[in-house]
């Protein structure tokens, strides 16, 4: 899609491009993303998932301010690595906090498996180990985007090690199956994925994470992911990209909110309206989907004992739009 085209689909859609839409510079990964700089130093974790290796990076950040003994997992998105966790993982340390945030398999700079069943169980399971491997008995969750689907699948399957969830616009307040969007293969999805540029992914953030206003400090982010498309591992990172909106698609936890037994908080950017396969659905459908606002409410009524924290005039990610809010909220929900 060209510039003009993009710029037209933002104003048909109602939004106000403030910056002129310029091209993301392009710099190319490898398929676990290397060549990209993390914040803090990575390490692996190795094992054996569905009979393969794998080696799963993650930062493990100690207190640099007075520890208080607990420990908090940053689960990253879809379209997100532990990476994007930077400024969070700087004031959670500053607290007093461990904090652990892995890639997850199939993601950023952790194994890329050519066959592997995907699922939210596995995932969990994969994280469970980590934290095994690594003493934590219990640990506050938190996820954004599809981590925060990944993180109330962790606190139902392993609610034992959970002291507490929080849920930052998670994909999956809505079942789109159940609402109309229709199914598409995995061998489809590939090939989606396959046409994938930072032109595509930010015309993509800029019409439903941001509400079409854009800031130069969100380039770094596309970069980081486009540049794992534009590497010599593409076909690998579409292929595992492609695994993984199938498993988001068919897996929802939306209907299970009301068996989370953990406290939680849902932490909701009012403006977000990703609704992952909207683009399939038919116009009707389509308009009634990624409602965030709503969502956010529905879902606090159908969690016991929820909490929930709205940034009405935020978008997908209120840590990167509004990091010093987001965090002050943060700090105050991990305090109470």
């Amino acid at each position: 899609m060209n510039r003009s085209a993009i710029l037209a689909l933002a104003l048909a859609a109602g939004l106000a491009v403030v910056q002129p839409f310029g091209a993301v510079a392009q710099t190319t990964y490898g398929a676990q993303l290397e060549g990209f700089a993390y914040p803090h130093p990575q390490q692996r974790f190795e094992f054996t998932s569905q009979g393969q290796a794998m080696s799963m990076s993650y930062m493990d950040v100690a207190p640099t301010g007075a520890a208080n003994g607990r420990t908090v997992v940053l689960i990253h998105g879809k379209n997100f690595c532990g990476a994007t966790w930077e400024e969070t993982i700087t004031v959670l340390a500053r607290e007093g906090y461990r904090v652990i945030v892995p890639d997850q398999i199939g993601f950023c700079a952790s194994t890329k498996p050519r066959g592997y069943q995907f699922s939210f169980s596995q995932l969990a399971d994969n994280t469970r180990q980590l934290l095994r491997a690594r003493g934590i008995g219990r640990a506050t969750v938190i996820g954004h985007s599809m981590g925060g689907m990944l993180a109330a699948r962790f606190a139902l399957n392993h609610p034992e090690l959970v002291e507490r969830l929080v849920m930052v616009n998670p994909l999956g307040l809505e079942d789109w199956q159940a609402a109309g969007v229709p199914y598409a293969t995995i061998d489809a999805l590939y090939q989606g994925e396959l046409r994938t540029t930072a032109e595509s992914i930010k015309a993509y953030q800029l019409r439903f994470y941001y509400n079409g206003r854009w800031e130069p400090r969100y380039d770094r982010w596309v970069e980081m992911q486009a540049g794992m498309y534009a590497g010599p591992g593409r076909e690998i990172v579409a292929w595992n990209q492609a695994q993984t909106a199938e498993m988001l698609f068919g897996q929802p936890v939306v209907h299970e909110f009301g068996r989370l037994r953990v406290p939680t908080v849902l932490m909701i950017g009012g403006t977000d309206r990703t609704a992952p396969g909207a683009n399939r659905a038919a116009p009707e459908i389509a308009r009634t989907l990624g409602h965030y606002a709503e969502l956010g409410r529905r879902s606090a009524a159908a969690i016991p004992g929820s909490r929930l924290v709205e940034f009405p005039d935020l978008g997908h990610s209120p840590q990167v739009e509004a990091p010093q809010r987001f965090h002050a909220e943060l700090v105050k929900a991990l305090a109470n």
